[in-house]
């Protein structure tokens, strides 16, 4: 069974300055989300620790301050993510988490013909590779 990678808001708030940056330390993380809330160096330090230990993320020591980097990609995340759901909420019924997906918002006509697109091509990879994931 693959890795599961199941973060907080918080947790994906950092991790996106890490995927966007390629590398960033406390301080930096701290600046970058600023805006959309205040934390402490402490708090981002705590969880950076926190992420370490799960082996989400993995630091270097340069001129004795930790340099933090993503050791997972923003892909990897959201495909367990989705996967933990699928099966907690879903029982493993991805009709359902479409349906779901449809029904709680708005969907653009756009939206739908990408939609229609990835389910065609999903459909056709199935079909010339039967054990595809």
């Amino acid at each position: 069974m693959p890795e599961t990678h199941q973060l907080t808001e918080l947790q994906i708030a950092i991790m996106r300055v890490l995927w966007d940056r390629g590398q960033a330390t406390v301080a930096e993380i701290c600046e970058a989300l600023k805006a959309e809330r205040s934390l402490a160096l402490t708090t981002v330090a705590t969880l950076l620790s926190r992420l370490e230990r799960r082996g989400v993320v993995a630091h270097e020591t340069r001129q004795r301050q930790f340099v933090y980097r993503a050791t997972v990609t923003e892909q990897e995340v959201r495909r367990s993510m989705i996967e933990e759901l699928t099966e907690r909420l879903f029982d493993g019924d991805v009709t359902a988490v479409m349906s779901q997906l449809l029904s709680a918002r708005e969907v653009s006509a756009g939206d739908l013909d990408r939609i229609r697109q990835l389910v065609e091509g999903h459909a056709v990879g199935k079909e010339t590779h039967p054990d595809a994931n």
